[in-house]
């Protein structure tokens, strides 16, 4: 019988510290992984532990290691903090049968967690997840002699990997300033000291150890990531970087010390690399609630576009099948298959500050050149935090809506998608270029775990999204 309150999501196991987040419980998490890797995965070719700056991190991954060991798997243990990325590429590049990474990622201070990684060095597939899940509170063999655990230095192979990603020459003679923001994360200052050894001016904000993350959520979005803005304003720099607690997405600020939205970030990351890496092949995915300025550059440069539900793991599922340039989603999450098919919040802060470079411009001149290409795409978000019976009663007005329908800010619906959630294309009389053309689109998507539907829209202004979201929030509520 499975253990009530374990329970594997898409990317692994959270809950609150000393809640249910405790040793017992990580114990029966790390032996169903075990169990999964003696009875699908070759388990001679051991398992690959990392931890972040959370609190008790570093215990619970001493404990997972010693769990695992007694079954007679080998274990390679982060000596020190480790970024999610560096563990996942330590996976892969060391021939692991897989990984344990302890993180809670961007949730707040009191949680904690265990994200399984597969072989490939990515988040364990839905197959994988499902089998770890079935042997929770099952009895595992011990073995008459436990195996070694070793403890490993994960991060200067991955240094390594991240530098040599592209030519950083153009950073090196920018003579551009960054500010650095870890919010006390697994990032620590590892893209500082980068920039220290190419002589690339920066400041860092939040780069040290503390498991409180005080006064924020290591989430790099408003309004966590406001210290950020005002350290680039305050010293004058060209943008800020930033990542969150496990290091695995990005966030960005530009000169003015306003929010880069993860969307543009990959839209300027995609133009790049179409623009000068064109020999790199492959497709490029985005999940359902990401911009469509992305299937515009796509367009332009004869590359074909795939559209997935959300969550890392269809672009994960998508790597391993077939050749994919990049993949990304609406919270930062961005990957490229040369890479790793995982998230590096590491690599994207060192291409965006390379790209910046190579094109002699600031973020916000980037970001408004994409606009002047493309066309104005503007894009918001709202949580609410709903019963379920409000969540459900939402999705079911929202899949009746027809049609013509003028229900959101009094723009009639065209179509509607319903992949991952319900959304919304909508005729925009602000658009120039109506109706298919200006992309309105609104989604909504209730959580499956929790009370929480989300939406989100995009239009071609700040005020359209403004109404726009005001109105959903009202129609979900019932108004």
């Amino acid at each position: 019988m499975a253990h009530q309150q374990i329970k594997f999501g898409t990317d692994g196991w959270r809950a609150v510290i000393a809640d249910d987040f405790t040793f017992a419980n990580v114990r029966i998490a790390a032996e169903a992984i075990a169990a999964y890797v003696h009875a699908k995965e070759d388990p001679a070719k051991g398992i690959s532990i990392g931890y972040d700056t959370r609190f008790g991190s570093k215990a619970f991954a001493r404990t997972c290691a010693e769990v695992v060991a007694a079954t007679g798997i080998p274990v390679e243990l982060a000596n020190a903090i480790t970024p999610t990325p560096a563990l996942s590429y330590a996976v892969h590049r060391r021939g692991r049968a897989g990984g344990i990474m302890i993180t809670s990622s961007h949730n707040p201070a009191q949680w904690n967690g265990v994200k399984y990684k597969g072989w490939y060095g990515g988040s364990g597939k839905p197959s994988m997840i499902a089998e770890i899940e079935s042997r929770l509170g099952q009895p595992v063999p011990r073995s008459a002699r436990p195996a070694a655990i070793e403890e490993v230095d994960f991060l200067p192979p991955y240094l390594q990997a991240i530098e040599s990603f592209t030519s950083l020459d153009a950073l090196k003679k920018s003579g551009m300033k960054f500010a650095l923001d870890s919010m006390y994360g697994a990032g620590g200052t590892i893209i500082s000291e980068i920039f220290t050894r190419l002589g690339v001016a920066h400041v860092q904000i939040r780069g040290n150890v503390d498991p409180l993350f005080p006064g924020i959520n290591p989430e790099p979005i408003e309004p966590h990531i406001r210290a950020l803005g005002e350290a680039v304003v305050a010293n004058g720099c060209q943008a800020g970087l930033c990542t969150d607690g496990d290091a695995d997405r990005i966030g960005a600020t530009d000169e003015n010390g306003n929010f880069v939205d993860p969307h543009k970030i990959f839209c300027v990351l995609l133009s790049w690399a179409l623009k000068h890496h064109n020999d790199w092949p492959g497709a490029v995915t985005r999940a359902f609630n990401t911009t469509k300025m992305l299937d515009r550059i796509c367009q332009k440069h004869g590359r074909e576009l795939i559209e997935h539900g959300i969550g890392f793991k269809y672009i994960c599922d998508l790597m391993l099948e077939r050749e994919i340039l990049m993949g990304g989603e609406e919270s930062g999450g961005i990957g490229w298959q040369r890479h790793l098919p995982e998230r590096d919040g590491l690599l994207n802060s060192l291409l965006l500050a390379n790209v910046m470079a190579e094109e002699g411009k600031t973020l916000g001149q980037l970001v408004a050149g994409l606009q002047a290409e493309y066309g104005e795409h503007q894009y918001g978000r709202i949580d609410l935090h709903i019963s379920d019976e409000i969540k459900n009663g939402a999705i079911a007005r929202a899949r009746a809506l027809k049609p013509g329908d003028p229900v959101f800010a009094g723009m009639p619906i065209y179509c509607q998608e319903t992949l991952d959630g319900v959304k919304f294309y909508l005729d925009n009389p602000e658009a120039t270029s109506r109706p298919k053309a200006a992309e309105t689109w609104l989604l909504l998507r209730a959580s499956g775990t929790e009370p929480l539907m989300r939406i989100y829209t995009e239009s071609c202004s700040k005020e359209s999204v403004a109404r726009l979201l005001a109105s959903a929030r009202s129609f979900a509520l019932g108004g």
